[in-house]
């Protein structure tokens, strides 16, 4: 009998090497043989010249099925061991067993074609076991593949059922994350609540806050129309920019979910793939794709850039066929670095030395291209879109790959109740109801190099991909007359000189591109006074960011914004959503005048609008639930970059595209970067605390919303997110959710000893908790307890031991798409259980 080892990391090695080869999307040249068949089988078609395996029975002849292979493997170890072993073999590398599963549960396309099981993988892991001779016994686990909780007396923060009672003797971590949060919160509150009292006494009493005719930034003459209405997508990082293009002119500004309300599977004018720009809680219910303009205007300028663009794509895309097929080949690869070394030598040097001068390069080269809108627009008909979908597959030269849903059944377009639903559900839920002769929708997206993350920094409300076309089919939506007319019948009064026109926000740089190829003449002037207003708020908003990256007011902030766009070494080209601490809920009027220093997600929302509570609750079953993914994101990688999130990005290589892993192999890493959290190793940029939000509603009709969205009231039950509520019907008092669908006033809480919860259902009330004396203790020493908040850490790596056993981790990792194929969203779904609370 063979002598057994106990070294695991034999075993991970080598079903490493082979998951990443079979799970592959696109990015190898030569693909592992047999995929169609399954992980399984694929495997043992390779196994056998695999030269690290030993050529063993269960090698060379293994069983047909996975689960006879197990029970063989199984066989020879005592049965009461067995669940412990599959356990402990399927958790050895979470990353990758989470992103099998998650490729399980989607039924995903590649999933489709090339399918993996969890039995199969658990298979081939026992056979390598077996034929290296490497124990599964869980006593003889090594320390690296022991869970926090199997580590006993070496952890003293594992969260075993017996040291579950030490944790709760310890409460001044809590207590210091708690007062560091409340802290945040009662500066925001207190910022707001301030606000409301200045523009109530402005206003006169029949006209509360929220019901401006004219103007939501408080305008003294509410028939002066303002120059332009912008909505961007609720991301804290258009919360700067918003803030400085009002400051520009008489401008508006709205925040609506960067998809905009409209859930499609999209495919951009010559992209290869379609992508689901739509939030992943919400199901893609249309396919929209673009289509050359060529034969469908007049405009003889737009025939010729349509004309040049396609004969330069042409040109492109022969030019990256020979390369990269000379690159592939086997027998012309070695000649091909030995001739074109040297030039590809003096490319690298000049992107590594002159940043700066590659990003003019390519924005001149830019600006010599046409713009999207002129080459194409998307397909909206539901009549013509099949027709216009062939026809652009086949002009473009694309075939229908794995990647591209050639089975798609999702209808093509929109009807047309479909899209006046879409433009009437946006308007309402933002509470717009006058409009100016310009309204844009403006959608969101990065500019970085060599960056694996760069759909994290891309519209988290369109699944880690580009906001603008989100942002053109509403603004094309909403120019047409038939929809006016609906819109009108709804009471929805879109004046005739109104012109809609979308654009995208580059987070990089705060570059704003407008689309305007639709919009006629007599509104040219209003669009260059636009741009020009929009490139002055680009400057400011540069020096904010400029000084929160590298602290320095003295460089040249549009040089250093531009030059981190295009520094392929760049470790942090923006900081993304990194600091996010708040969601407000309410009109702009509530923080127009406020700095909320990018930290702040904004929804527009006027609660005398929303009769039926309807949109309350859309925006709560929505976008609060993403907004809180996000937060809870930030805040795992923080405490726990190694765990939660995928440690240094300069030793970080990309695999298949579908993640990353550390060095040359391992296992998938499951959120963000050390870079995207932290300053330098020492420092904190993110403070790890949970989302704050605060509604601008009656109490009553938040808690209507939340008596049927039990998956919000989960979250809030269990201190995952706070929820506050200032009442415009209650002299702008402001109250706290508790649990249960029960608050606690503001005022009451803070000032007495005793409390008193109540229930605008039930007008109930009940004692205080002890979290809440324990709150109140900590009003008189609070600011010398946040002088300690590297405490609130170790707080942390306590609540993340119990985490770890209390909540089911999934990690969606998905390919943005044919502009960047090689970047990842990477975004940690964390669902905790009800039995488990968070402080």
């Amino acid at each position: 009998m063979r002598e057994q080892t106990d070294n695991w990391s034999e075993i991970d090695t080598r079903v490493i090497k082979w998951l990443s080869a079979f799970l592959d999307a696109g990015s190898a040249e030569w693909e592992m043989p047999n995929r169609e068949k399954g992980f399984y089988t694929a495997f043992q078609a390779v196994a056998t010249y695999d030269t690290t395996i030993p050529d063993t029975d269960m090698i060379v002849d293994p069983p047909a099925d996975p689960v006879a292979a197990v029970s063989t493997i199984l066989e020879s170890y005592p049965q009461s061991q067995w669940s412990e072993i599959i356990e402990a073999q399927m958790t050895a590398l979470p990353g990758w067993t989470g992103f099998i599963r998650h490729r399980i549960e989607n039924n995903t396309e590649w999933q489709t074609a090339y399918p993996i099981t969890l039995t199969g993988y658990l298979a081939v892991r026992v056979i390598l076991a077996d034929a290296l001779s490497i124990s599964l016994d869980t006593a003889s686990r090594p320390p690296q593949h022991l869970n926090p909780s199997d580590t006993g007396k070496e952890n003293e923060l594992a969260s075993t059922p017996e040291s579950i009672p030490e944790i709760e003797t310890h409460p001044l971590q809590e207590i210091i994350l708690t007062a560091w949060e409340r802290t945040y919160r009662e500066g925001l509150i207190e910022q707001i609540t301030d606000t409301v009292s200045t523009e109530s006494h402005e206003q006169t009493t029949d006209t509360p806050i929220g019901n401006e005719t004219g103007s939501q930034t408080g305008s003294d003459s509410s028939s002066i129309r303002p120059d332009a209405q912008l909505v961007f997508c609720i991301d804290t990082r258009s919360e700067i920019i918003r803030r400085h293009i009002e400051s520009t002119g008489r401008y508006e500004t709205y925040g609506y979910a960067g998809f905009f309300g409209i859930p499609m599977r999209y495919r951009g004018y010559d992209d290869a793939v379609r992508i689901d720009a739509c939030p992943p809680i919400v199901d893609a219910q249309h396919r929209i794709s673009e289509s050359s303009l060529i034969g469908e205007t007049d405009k003889k300028e737009n025939n010729r850039h349509n004309s040049q663009y396609e004969r330069i794509r042409a040109v492109y895309d022969a030019g990256t066929d020979i390369i990269d097929a000379l690159a592939a080949n086997v027998t012309t690869a070695f000649n091909f670095v030995e001739t074109t070394g040297g030039g590809y030598g003096v490319g690298l040097a000049v992107r590594t030395l002159f940043p700066q001068g590659v990003y003019d390069i390519l924005t001149h080269i830019e600006r010599q291209l046409p713009r999207t809108d002129v080459l194409s627009q998307p397909q909206l008909s539901t009549e013509t879109e099949a027709v216009a979908e062939a026809e652009d597959v086949s002009e473009c030269g694309h075939t229908n790959t794995v990647g591209s849903q050639s089975e798609d059944t999702l209808p093509y377009g929109l009807t047309h109740q479909e899209r006046v639903e879409y433009a009437a559900s946006a308007f309402e839920l933002m509470g717009l109801e006058t409009f100016s002769r310009v309204v844009g929708f403006i959608g969101h997206a990065s500019q970085t190099a060599n960056n694996p993350f760069g759909s994290s920094l891309d519209c988290g409300a369109c699944a880690g991909n580009a906001g603008g076309p989100s942002a053109r089919v509403l603004a094309q939506i909403c120019n047409d007359d038939a929809v006016k007319t609906s819109l009108r019948d709804r009471g929805i009064d879109i004046p005739v000189d109104t012109v809609f026109i979308a654009g995208e926000h580059t987070t990089t740089t705060d570059k704003i591109t407008l689309y305007t190829e639709a919009v006629p003449e007599s509104h040219q002037s209003d669009i260059t006074s636009l741009q020009a207003d929009l490139s002055t708020a680009q400057k400011h908003a540069a020096a904010d960011r400029a000084e929160s990256l590298n602290g320095d007011t003295t460089t040249d902030a549009m040089q250093d914004i531009e030059r981190r766009a295009a520094d392929w070494a760049e470790t942090r080209p923006e900081w993304g959503l990194a600091g996010n601490a708040g969601f407000v809920v309410g009109p702009r009027c509530l923080t127009d005048d406020i700095d909320l220093e990018g930290r702040v997600f904004l929804h527009s929302y006027d609660w005398q609008q929303d009769e039926t509570g309807k949109a309350v609750e859309s925006i709560l079953s929505g976008p609060l639930i993403v907004t809180q993914w996000i937060n809870t994101q930030y805040y795992f990688a923080t405490v726990d970059t190694a765990v939660y999130g995928s440690g240094s990005k300069i030793t970080q290589n990309p695999v298949g595209n579908i993640g990353i892993y550390q060095g040359n192999g391992g296992d998938l890493m499951r959120g963000l970067p050390i870079q995207s959290v932290r300053k330098n190793a020492d420092n904190l940029y993110h403070q790890p605390i949970r989302l704050s939000t605060v509604v601008y509603a009656p109490v009553s009709k938040v808690t209507q919303a939340l008596a049927d969205l039990d998956s919000v009231t989960e979250l809030l039950d269990n201190n995952w997110l706070s929820l506050t509520v200032i009442d415009p019907t209650r002299d702008n008092d402001v109250f706290h959710y508790v649990e249960d669908l029960r608050w606690l006033s503001h005022d009451d809480g803070y000032k007495n000893d005793t409390t008193a919860y109540i229930s605008p259902k039930k007008n109930m009330t009940v004692s205080s908790s002890s979290d809440w004396v324990a709150y109140q203790q900590m009003d008189t020493t609070r600011r010398e307890l946040l002088s300690w908040f590297r405490w609130s850490l170790l707080f942390s790596s306590i609540q993340r031991r119990t985490v770890q056993r209390d909540l089911s981790v999934w990690v969606c990792l998905s390919a943005q798409g044919s502009r960047r194929l090689g970047s990842l969203s990477l975004i940690v779904w964390v669902s905790p259980r009800v039995s488990f609370k968070c402080g």
